[in-house]
């Protein structure tokens, strides 16, 4: 039997939630604070969070942080008010699994948590990407070239994990820019440039290679 952690302060949202979970068959936990869910969860003794943003003490992107930091690999839907871009890309940059904007349905929420369960019992998360000397760790989000630890900005942190899971591959600049920009910005812009730049002065300047006429690539080896 499934245990859910539900972390959400609103005591008639967090009801409804626990209700028609336990009706179908979950056992669930809830904490109303952000300090809360940081303990409950730090206990390993949950198969998956649903986490509110707006919470008293810690906000839930605080409380995601932490709890990827310390390795904490349960998979977390972020249930929130917010429905900016900006606050979805943050949230699922810093963690989060899925993300779902009140109000919301139970039964897209239910389809949704069955999904996360259903995936993460398939198959073992990667947490490290690594390409030669490079490697990453999507859960404290750190970088290593060779044996020295490297300080990424959280857009640097997207570039480089999207290079390293396509490794070896030229990847143009219009790929990058819609992979890790969206479409916000002039496919005419040196964004990208800037940005390869500056991981090339962190990691190494041979570490990513200029394909003339096409783009970026990460050599393997």
């Amino acid at each position: 039997m499934n245990r859910i952690l539900i972390v959400e302060d609103e005591e008639r949202i967090a009801s409804f939630i626990e209700k028609g979970l336990r009706a179908n068959g979950f056992t669930t936990t809830v904490a109303a604070d952000g300090e809360s869910a940081h303990d409950y969860a730090l206990t390993g003794g949950f198969d998956l969070v649903l986490l509110d943003i707006g919470l008293p003490g810690r906000d839930g992107f605080t409380v995601l942080r932490d709890l990827r930091e310390a390795r904490v690999t349960a998979p977390v839907i972020v249930l929130t008010a917010r429905d900016s871009v900006r606050d979805t890309v943050a949230g699922l940059e810093g963690g989060a699994d899925d993300w779902m904007t009140k109000p919301f349905r139970f039964e897209e929420l239910l389809a949704r948590v069955r999904l996360r369960l259903r995936t993460a019992a398939r198959a073992p998360e990667v947490t490290v990407l690594r390409c030669g000397e490079v490697t990453l760790d999507l859960r404290t989000r750190r970088a290593r070239s060779g044996e020295e630890t490297v300080d990424l900005t959280a857009r640097e942190f997207v570039l480089l994990e999207l290079f390293l899971r396509h490794p070896g591959q030229v990847l143009s600049r219009e790929q990058i820019l819609s992979q890790v920009w969206g479409y916000d910005f002039d496919p005419g812009s040196n964004i990208v440039d800037v940005y390869v730049r500056a991981l090339r002065r962190k990691l190494g300047a041979h570490r990513i290679e200029t394909v003339r006429g096409m783009g970026y690539r990460l050599p393997q080896g």
